[in-house]
């Protein structure tokens, strides 16, 4: 990249949009976990739609390579640049509007989604989109990942939860459709190429989002299950007791012990210590309802043996106190040391064999491997994490455990899975992605060709053009 090219970038924008100061670059070129360092000679800080047309037309006519950049939480390396600009969304952050008869927000990409949450819990609403890093997530990134959370079960992911998008193209022109329509059938549904496509097809600027009416009632639980194979019939019993379930998550005993172990205040919720538990969610439009269906449909379930043991919390701090469990698993792993992840999700009723298989395959195949398997069983979403039993394991034993990932992708095909259930592909997942879907591939290629013929966006990042 010639500097009389990033002199020209510069010099066509507002001063306060672009920094080239490394402090403040710092933080825009590591990765979340630690596991990818990049560099980048410009950061890049637009605050209108304009301006962001403005740079992605003159990179476009350079050659210039950029990479879209929400608020950096990614797992899989596709928002760490290797020598791209960054276009950093963080300045436009605004809420433009809420229609509460129509059940929709619109805000800008660099919205955090913690402040959607909030804005429509100020109109009585709901925004569900629910998930660890929400204090520091933005709307673009989110959308560009099509995140899931802990509610798909109930609200489905973030497919499902964009009404419409205002989005950039590579070569500057804007494509615009905020207006919140439930039907719309003029032509193709231009605003699903770009959830889920991490940012090669162009940048989300803006989007408008579903709402839901906020529950009268929330009930939180936590229950001990002898296997996940219980848990899925507890799954199964709750959905038919209550009608009202919106999260279902399976946690092992290693993860509660790991959370308990490195998060300040964290204690275990049960006395039994048992091998697995689940922590439920059931809301209600009806006051208290909830809690009343909860208890009802736990006492059923001892009963019939699906659970031996549970804590139903009886306030809102205790409700965080739980979820803070669940939700604290990455991060105490994070400090017991590097691990293997793999995101990937099964249909529920296959969850149970996917993970005796994996979880058998993978002490066959590396020493000391310690398997913390979570996640969301409620939509077949597993987070299966190898790490090693000895703490602060590094890089070197990421490295070993190639062969135990290519093993449990395997069974993720046996089982008609997916190898990316919630976090995206980026850089991580990218060779698996063209090795096992070279169709699906082929499709995207041709998509990418078309919007993005100079192949300015994210070109590491899903299809590995350079």
């Amino acid at each position: 990249m010639s500097t009389k090219t990033l002199t020209a970038l510069k010099a066509a924008l507002d001063p306060k949009a672009w920094s080239e100061d490394p402090d403040e670059l710092a933080p825009h070129v590591r990765d979340w976990r630690g596991r990818y360092q990049g560099a980048s000679p410009l950061l890049l800080k637009p605050s209108t739609t304009q301006e962001v047309s403005r740079i992605l037309s003159m990179c476009n006519e350079t050659g210039v390579a950029v990479l879209p950049q929400s608020g950096n939480t990614g797992l899989v390396g596709g928002s760490t640049p290797q020598g791209e600009v960054v276009l950093s969304l963080k300045r436009m952050n605004a809420i433009r509007a809420i229609d509460a008869d129509n059940d929709s927000l619109t805000c800008e990409a660099g919205a955090i989604l913690e402040s959607v949450q909030g804005a429509a819990k100020d109109v009585g609403k709901l925004f569900p989109l629910s998930l660890g890093a929400q204090g520091s997530a933005m709307i673009g990134g989110l959308i560009s990942t099509n995140a899931g959370g802990v509610h798909v079960l109930r609200y489905g992911m973030m497919r499902e939860l964009v009404l419409g998008l205002e989005a950039v193209l590579p070569d500057g022109r804007v494509l615009s459709d905020l207006s919140g329509l439930r039907k719309d059938n003029t032509g193709y549904d231009l605003k699903q190429l770009f959830i889920g496509a991490e940012g090669t097809l162009g940048v989300i600027t803006a989007a408008t989002l579903k709402l839901f009416a906020r529950p009268a009632s929330t009930a939180v639980a936590i229950a001990a299950v002898e296997s996940p194979a219980q848990a899925v019939d507890l799954l199964g019993h709750m959905k038919d007791a209550t009608g009202s379930v919106a999260a279902f998550e399976l946690m092992p005993k290693i993860g509660l012990d790991l959370a308990v172990n490195h998060l300040p205040g964290a204690r275990h919720p049960l006395d039994s210590d048992p091998a697995w538990t689940v922590l439920i969610e059931l809301v209600s439009p009806e006051i208290d309802r909830a809690q009343t269906l909860m208890e009802s449909a736990l006492e059923s379930a001892f009963e019939k043996g699906l659970v031996s043991d549970a804590a139903l919390a009886q306030t809102e701090a205790q409700m965080a106190e739980f979820w803070a469990l669940r939700e604290g698993i990455p991060e105490a792993e994070k400090a017991h040391g590097k691990a293997a992840k793999h995101d990937v999700s099964v249909p529920v009723s296959r969850m149970p064999a996917f993970m005796e298989e994996a979880t058998a395959k993978a002490e066959s195949l590396l020493d000391d491997a310690l398997i913390i398997a979570f996640g969301h069983v409620g939509d077949g979403n597993v987070h299966f994490n190898v790490a090693r039993k000895t703490p602060g394991s590094g890089d070197d034993f990421v490295a070993a455990c190639a062969p135990v990932t290519d093993a449990i992708y395997d069974l993720v095909d046996k089982h008609g899975g997916s190898i990316s259930a919630e976090h995206g592909v980026g850089v991580l997942k990218r060779a698996e992605l063209a090795r096992r879907k070279p169709a699906e591939v082929a499709v995207m290629r041709a998509i990418k060709q078309t919007l993005d013929p100079n192949a300015i966006m994210n070109p590491r990042v899903m299809l590995d053009i350079d």
